[in-house]
């Protein structure tokens, strides 16, 4: 499903925005009359989203060895709803998708960096990697629960 890293960071732009429909659905909901459970539950699974695609993101800004303010826009555009969609396909447009999963050391001298070691070992062992990103995302989920929703509520 993930073979390249166009392919991930698609579908992840992609749940993002879906995400955020659900969202500002259950927003409108509540503010018909709706009960607020539909609010927390969508606010739940958003946020989940918002911050897998964020790892994402900065798992592929050092992947594809993107400069700084590419890795800013490509992360700040889940802030803006939709966004997410014109930042994958502007990002897929100038090539910065382009690739497969870099598993093997090339004469690079980037490539003899620890942290391309590192993203090469944990690439070789892609569940790992899920398990790693998916633990980074749920503790900060957590938290963020735990902090409580803007606003004080």
């Amino acid at each position: 499903m993930f073979r390249t890293p166009a392919r991930l960071f698609r579908v992840l732009a992609i749940a993002e925005a879906i995400t955020w429909t659900l969202l500002i659905s259950a927003l409108i909901a509540r503010a018909v009359g709706a009960t607020p459970l539909l609010v927390t539950i969508a606010g739940g699974i958003h946020g989940f989203v918002f911050l897998s695609y964020g790892a994402t993101a900065v798992l592929l800004a050092f992947h594809q060895r993107w400069h700084v303010g590419v890795a800013i826009t490509a992360i700040a555009s889940a802030i803006v709803p939709y966004a997410t969609i014109p930042a994958e396909i502007w990002l897929h447009r100038t090539g910065r998708l382009d690739g497969a999963w870099r598993l093997t050391e090339t004469d690079d001298p980037r490539d003899h960096t620890w942290y391309d070691r590192t993203m090469r070992w944990f690439l070789l062992r892609p569940w790992m990697l899920a398990l790693l990103i998916l633990a980074a995302v749920a503790a900060i989920f957590v938290v963020l629960l735990l902090v409580g929703p803007p606003g004080g509520k």
